[in-house]
């Protein structure tokens, strides 16, 4: 029997998240017991606002990646974009294909194609370099091709790596590195995909063309004491909106201004007040008119733009500012004054560079599909980005490529989910690479040609149902082998290798095998593929256990490895065969997994049944997207009636369709799988306590509320 755990929640801890954020009690319940109450964390669940991405320039090394891109723009050099052969490769290669080529640069692609390795290999470097090439820029790889980024400096490239994936200790060098995981790589949020890198250094080059690109200016407020004898003086140093510097300064009237830190602060830069005539006022009366400052009024120039802000003061702007609200850290007059400032300039740019909107929702699409497909947690900014990319395609903007593929899956003119693109359209992009041809899977998004595009989204798909079925084989004998592994490695382990010469696995398809085995094993698991002289395997966790540090160990026996923490690739020589099984044998006992989650249910709230309504689907949707580190809510309700309850399904494993009557409201329910239940566990007319989702049903177009039921019990 499946344990069903309601944490407890306070009326005070629900109260308190209402007077911080003003949810509602049901989402401020569920809030707490998923233990997201932080502000930092909150925001990214109840604001879909693109400013509360983080900065680009919030990598340390952006600038030195926009400078080198410029410089091959202004030099006419040949650029090489390097990707991977998964989805986040192909999307991550189209984003900056698409804006360099924008830009005007003379630039090319390459993918891992057939049995080529993972990474930057060197004879791509070589016919770069018979092209007379001098820039590669590898995206979703690199960060691990140590050798090959070496040689293509001694040939004299320069490398730009963007990626995402755990860097090893020796970093590539000589190269431009923009990674999250980098230990001073300066950015804020770690896990986002492959192409979100992309996406960021795109943003960051797109900031490049406005005036404020590498110049540092300032940021003033000036706020009196009560009595009129004392100011605050608060100031901002920044460069391309990043906080570069601040200082804070209480000083007297009658204070000469060389006794403070204004001046060495301040030397050189160009300062913004918000209301110039006030403020230059309250300065004059604290140093006297000798003081001068050349100061630059934002609040005319802002109230442009948005009229509403002619008359609003400093205080007002921080009364209402959001951000401040999640982060009551920044809750002063200098924080709200940067956040106006941010905002006005972001729309500045936009106005003066009108189709950066639309190219940016374009991107947008394929960000959300690499996250998802990535399987990146769902929290912080990869809420976001996916909020985005999945309403910009309900909007019918679906971007060229994508809506081919959507169109022949019968997702177009329905509401689309991110559960729809995980299902449907990632593993079809998938399938390209995972059969050696992922180059497909680019030209979809690149073809200019209608026509062109729905022949390749029709290939697509047939190289998917052709991966299934290679899947399904190999899932087979991965599963006869499966438990002679387990019981040798001692319950924590599954290892499946396929050195029969006959490929009963496709190494394309070595991931999914291995998903599958951690899905019905609850244990991570490896699938190796033996490919001519190489063993090229991939490796899925769970419970806890984080795969490179298996891997890690292994290092010196593989020739190329790498990954996340849940899922990674590896390949070694097939003579260092009996060297890997011998390692496997000796650190495969230390393998910590945590209890398994399997027969536990976390319950997100419990519904009563005269709250039981299809606004529901509003919290719902609210929570959007699901996923790694987000499943879907989870709600309970007791003594609910069964008024109908119907078998349906031809297969060995049929399905119950369920009504509950709730006096004034029927609903319809699925239970998948559940037809042995009718009449043992329940029968009709029985009332019972459910777990269970709310979803929306589509048929002929006409969208319908329903359950899923995860579990149903007889109430007692």
């Amino acid at each position: 029997m499946k344990n069903w755990i309601k944490k407890p929640v306070h009326r005070e801890q629900v109260s308190g998240l209402y007077d911080r954020f003003g949810v509602d009690a049901l989402t401020a319940s569920i809030l707490l017991r998923r233990g997201i109450t932080d502000g930092s964390e909150v925001q990214f669940f109840l604001e879909d606002d693109l400013r509360f991405l983080h900065n680009p320039f919030l990598f340390n090394n952006m600038e030195d990646a926009v400078d080198r891109i410029l410089q091959a723009k202004d030099e006419g050099e040949k650029v090489l974009i390097f990707g991977d052969r998964d989805v986040d490769g192909i999307t991550s290669t189209v984003v900056l294909y698409d804006y360099l080529c924008s830009l005007g640069l003379d630039v090319s692609y390459r993918l891992p194609s057939g049995t080529d390795p993972y990474g930057l290999n060197k004879n791509a470097v070589d016919d770069f370099e018979k092209n007379f090439g001098s820039l590669v820029i590898t995206v979703d790889c690199g960060i691990s091709n140590v050798e090959e980024i070496a040689y293509a400096s001694s040939k004299g490239m320069d490398v730009i790596v963007l990626d995402h994936h755990t860097p090893p200790e020796t970093l590539p060098s000589p190269a431009i590195i923009v990674n999250p995981k980098c230990a001073d790589s300066g950015y804020p949020f770690k896990d986002i995909s492959g192409c979100a890198v992309v996406y960021k250094v795109v943003s960051a080059l797109r900031f490049a063309r406005s005036e404020l690109y590498k110049n540092e200016i300032a940021l003033l407020t000036a706020i009196p004491s009560q009595d009129g004898g004392e100011c605050r003086i608060e100031a901002l140093k920044l460069q391309n909106l990043v906080e570069k510097g601040s200082l804070t300064e209480t000083v007297s009237a009658g204070t000469s201004i060389s006794s403070t830190k204004l001046i060495d602060f301040l030397r050189g830069q160009q300062i913004f007040v918000w209301d110039e005539k006030s403020t230059s006022s309250l300065l004059a009366q604290i140093f006297g008119k000798a003081a001068e400052f050349n100061f630059l009024d934002i609040r005319s120039q802002v109230a442009r733009l948005f009229p509403s802000m002619a008359n609003v003061s400093l205080r007002d702007l921080k009364a209402r500012s959001k951000l401040a609200r999640y982060n009551p850290e920044q809750n002063t007059e200098i924080n709200a004054f940067f956040n106006i400032f941010v905002t006005f300039m972001n729309e500045s740019l936009k106005r003066q560079f009108p189709g950066d909107e639309k190219a940016n929702e374009r991107d947008l699409q394929l960000v959300a599909l690499a996250a998802l497909a990535d399987i990146m947690p769902l929290k912080n900014e990869n809420r976001i980005f996916i909020r985005h990319g999945v309403a910009s395609m309900n909007r019918g903007n679906a971007r060229e490529g994508l809506r081919e593929l959507l169109s022949l899956q019968n997702l177009l003119g329905k509401r689309i989910t991110a559960s729809d693109l995980s299902w449907n359209v990632n593993p079809a992009l998938n399938a390209t690479g995972r059969l050696g041809k992922p180059e497909i899977g680019l030209e979809l998004f690149l073809e200019k040609e209608p026509s062109k595009r729905t022949q390749i989204a029709q290939k697509i798909i047939g190289m998917n149902n052709e991966r299934k079925e290679l899947g399904n084989r190999g899932a087979e004998f991965a599963s006869f082998l499966a438990k002679k592994s387990i019981e040798k490695y001692g319950g924590k382990l599954c290892v499946i290798i396929d050195d029969s010469g006959e490929q009963k696995i496709n190494r394309g398809v070595s991931g999914t095998i291995a998903g599958k085995l951690v899905n019905s094993f609850d244990i991570p698991a490896m699938v190796i593929t033996v490919v001519d002289d190489n063993a090229i395997g991939s490796m899925r966790s769970c419970r806890g256990f984080e795969v490179l540090s298996l891997l890690d160990k292994m290092a010196d026996i593989f020739v190329s490895y790498g990954g996340h923490a849940y899922a990674a690739g590896f390949s070694f020589k097939k003579e260092r065969m009996d060297d890997f099984l011998s390692a496997l044998d000796r650190f495969a006992p230390e393998i910590t997994l945590s209890s398994s989650e399997a027969e536990q249910i976390n319950v997100d709230a419990e519904i009563p049944d005269a709250y039981l309504k299809p606004d529901l689907l509003a919290i719902v949707d609210d929570f959007e997207p699901y996923g790694e580190e987000n499943r879907e809510l989870t709600f309970m309700s007791k003594n609910l009636r069964i008024s109908d309850a119907v078998i349906i399904g031809k297969t060995e494993r049929q399905h119950l369709k369920l009504t509950f009557d709730l006096g004034r409201t029927k609903w319809p329910a699925m239970f998948w799988g559940g037809a042995e239940c009718l009449n043992r566990d329940f029968s009709k007319g029985d009332c019972v306590d459910v777990l269970y989702q709310v979803s929306r049903n589509t048929f002929n177009g006409v969208e319908t509320p329903q359950l899923i039921i995860t579990d149903i019990r007889k109430s007692l």
